[in-house]
């Protein structure tokens, strides 16, 4: 087995985690050799080579393509639908609307406390891109050509697409009931008008956000096939587990019938946290034709139907005493998840609540319907909308006391979440450090001495910072991991990686506990016939979930190898302890056994561990924290702006591997970029309330010549043993 070795096991004279006792909790890990480092993704070949196969790549034989006739209205009712021409359009097999055998299926929205279900195919369309028809072709381009044949009467009715008009007496009712989804949300602390009566200083101001679309590269869909009664699923997700779940409930399956498959997946931001009408339609389409169904939506499709970051309408007055300290925060927040509910102002106050120390608080916030396509969750929901209120409310009071920015930050660190039922303590001074370090590394104090005017060209630098009130990971976890005799792994985990390196940072915790090279671990995952129940991968939490599931399986592995060697070695399992490629003898070196030699392994062919996720800490919060330092210039003469350097400071805990930490910090500043600076749904609110911006060309996202060159991420690594075996947070 020597060379064997060589290429799968690290030297046996490398370090691994020593092995607990059945029952005990690992020790923390401490310094690592594989996990943290600089390396490259477990299938990056796959992915540069274009090998990697996404479920827009599938093809199936005799598959048939799908495709969605969408209002074209922001609020109509249809009237008459004939199909009679598309019917008898070369290549078409299927058409299917609201009054088709198997279409009077029901879906369902939930958020901000409220539910409603609406028709596959509902006669009243609440927003532009609402289903109305769809078939199945032999050819895309037949698909669509069917599409335009389709000849659709619309009742078309009054629209809202502002909401801040949304609650107006003029307002048209989106939903019986009127436009006010659920009840209004207040939070309070402490004394809003004490706080307001100690201020030295009082300001408020009005902030508006616009919204933002995910835009991912690989558009929404599926590819639907039937073998019997059993339906597979190859769609682009971050969880194959939810979207087996909604499409069984629909359809009225039991789930054991639904297998979902999503091995890679080209972006989602929280868009593909969860399935869409299409998925359903694809596999009615399916089911009709006897035939598989690749049903993937248009990009401007997306732009209408698939989710979006709601626009926010904020109002935020705050108080403050000479010396920096805090007294009072009074924020009101409007916003609206579209057309159903999704939760248009939720936790957008979470910040104000919580990222800084203030007794005095008040937030409310109101989400209403407007005629537009419903939200889902895009990236910390909520947060960037909180913070870019809070954060220049926050430069505009510093100011006003002629205090410096960091330091009237640092002047109010928390020690504890405010706003959670007993002021639970947080697990780390992270806030504190990346405020610090973040400006030290910066230059924060030598750049706003140099920032100034030079002719009509200003340079400016700013920063700001925040927290995401999940990121701390959660049971459920199940992983299974095979050892095989010759040392290789299988690792079984049903977590889909979403883009940001997950099945490499798995691949590193493997490496890191057994001591084998992290090529040698195969990875099997997202899928809901062959993998284990996962939640989506998103807000976070994927790597502070899985991680400790995939040690802990690891931990068991070795557990059983020392068992099995102490039957050959006849001596104590207690005397024994593992090694890269072989467990040998505490007390006699002599006693030593190759893994391939130990008779259990032999036998059975292999090892199997299962690892589970324990449940975080009580009465602690595990949060990551950012600050962010930028440095701009701005032309007086147009307008333009120019990002010259930008530095992220984060708190996330362990970094698993620097490589995709890195690229994900750098994802992040990118995106925040297009939400300050270019990216913005534009409605026509004065006479068709569609979207006039619905494509790449005219929704402009962030660019390569958009982000400055000089980013750099800094991360700080505080140690928080307590949080799960790992250390590691969420990041982006």
């Amino acid at each position: 087995m020597a060379d064997e070795d060589k290429r799968i096991f690290e030297a046996p004279e490398s370090p691994v985690p020593e092995t607990p006792r059945p029952g005990e909790q690992p020790a923390p890990w401490g310094k690592t050799r594989v996990v943290g480092a600089p390396l490259p993704r477990v299938d990056a070949y796959e992915r540069v080579s274009g090998s990697a196969v996404y479920p827009s790549d599938v093809k199936l034989p005799n598959m048939l393509h799908g495709a969605i006739l969408r209002c074209p209205h922001p609020h109509a009712r249809v009237v008459r639908i004939d199909t009679t021409r598309a019917n008898r359009m070369p290549g078409i097999h299927a058409v299917m609307d609201g009054s088709s055998s198997g279409a009077e299926l029901l879906w369902t929205y939930t958020g901000s406390g409220t539910t409603l279900q609406t028709k596959i195919f509902d006669p009243v369309c609440r927003f532009e891109g609402e289903t109305v028809a769809a078939v199945a072709a032999e050819s895309p381009y037949q698909a669509r050509d069917a599409l335009r044949a389709i000849d659709v009467t619309y009742e078309v009715l009054p629209f809202i697409s502002d909401e801040r008009t949304a609650l107006a007496a003029s307002a048209h009712p989106i939903h019986p009931g009127g436009n006010q989804v659920g009840q209004t949300e207040t939070y309070a602390r402490g004394d809003l008008d004490k706080g307001f009566a100690e201020a030295d200083v009082v300001l408020e101001q009005h902030y508006r956000t616009a919204c933002e679309i995910h835009t991912p590269l690989e558009p929404h869909g599926c590819v639907a096939n039937w073998d019997g009664d059993r339906l597979t699923l190859w769609e682009s997700t971050q969880g194959v587990y939810a979207v087996q779940k909604t499409v069984a409930e629909t359809l009225g399956m039991p789930l054991s019938k639904v297998r979902v498959i999503g091995h890679y997946m080209g972006g989602g931001f929280g868009s593909k946290l969860q399935p869409g009408k299409y998925t359903v339609i694809a596999a009615l389409l399916a089911r009709m034709t006897g035939r598989p169904v690749r049903l993937f939506l248009s990009r401007e499709e997306t732009f209408l139907a698939v989710g979006n970051r709601p626009a926010n309408t904020m109002t935020l007055k705050a108080g403050v005493k000479k010396d920096g300290t805090l007294t009072a925060l009074d924020f009101t927040c409007i916003g609206s998840g579209g057309a159903y509910p999704f939760g248009g102002a939720l936790v957008v106050d979470w910040l104000i609540r919580d990222l800084y120390a203030c007794p005095h608080v008040r937030t409310t916030a109101t989400d209403v319907y407007i005629n537009a396509g419903p939200a889902r969750a895009f990236r910390a929901p909520g947060h960037p909308q909180g913070a870019w209120a809070l954060e220049q409310m926050m430069d505009a009071l510093a100011e006003a006391i002629q205090m410096d920015p960091v330091a009237f930050r640092l002047r109010n660190i928390p020690q504890v979440s405010q706003a959670r039922k007993g002021n639970p303590p947080y697990g780390t001074p992270g806030f504190e450090e990346c405020l610090k370090r973040g400006a030290e590394a910066f230059g924060w104090d030598e750049a706003r001495k140099s920032a100034g005017d030079s002719g009509p060209i200003r340079r400016g630098i700013g920063m700001a910072a925040g927290l995401w009130s999940s990121g701390d990971g959660r049971p459920p976890s199940t992983i299974i991991l095979k050892l095989f005799a010759d040392g290789s792994v299988n690792l079984n985990m049903g977590a889909s990686d979403i883009g940001t390196g997950t099945k490499t940072v798995m691949a590193l915790v493997v490496a890191e506990e057994l001591g084998v090279r992290p090529d040698a671990v195969q990875i099997e995952h997202a899928d809901t016939g062959t993998t284990q129940f996962a939640t989506p991968s998103g807000g976070s939490k994927t790597v502070p979930t899985e991680a400790p599931a995939v040690r802990a399986a690891a931990v068991s592995v070795k557990q059983q190898l020392l068992e099995m060697a102490a039957r050959n070695l006849k001596v104590d399992a207690a005397e024994l302890r593992y090694i890269p490629g072989a467990v040998v003898s505490r007390n006699d070196p002599s006693k030593r056994i190759a893994i391939d030699r130990i008779s259990g392994v032999r036998m059975a062919g292999g090892v199997v561990g299962v690892g589970y996720r324990d449940p975080n800490p009580p009465n602690r919060v595990i949060n990551p924290f950012a600050a962010q330092f930028c440095e701009v210039a701005v032309d007086t003469r147009t307008g333009e702006v120019r990002i010259l350097r930008f530095l992220g400071a984060h708190d996330s805990g362990r970094v698993m591997n620097r490589l995709t930490y890195d690229n994900q910090v750098f994802g992040g500043i990118t995106m925040g970029i297009g939400l300050a600076m270019t990216e913005a749904r534009i409605l026509d609110g004065n006479q068709t309330g569609k979207i006039v911006n619905g494509n790449l060309h005219t929704y402009k996202v962030p660019t390569a010549m958009d982000v400055p060159d000089d980013m750099v991420s800094l991360p700080i690594e505080i140690p928080d043993d307590e949080a799960n075996t790992t250390d590691a947070k969420g990041l982006g």
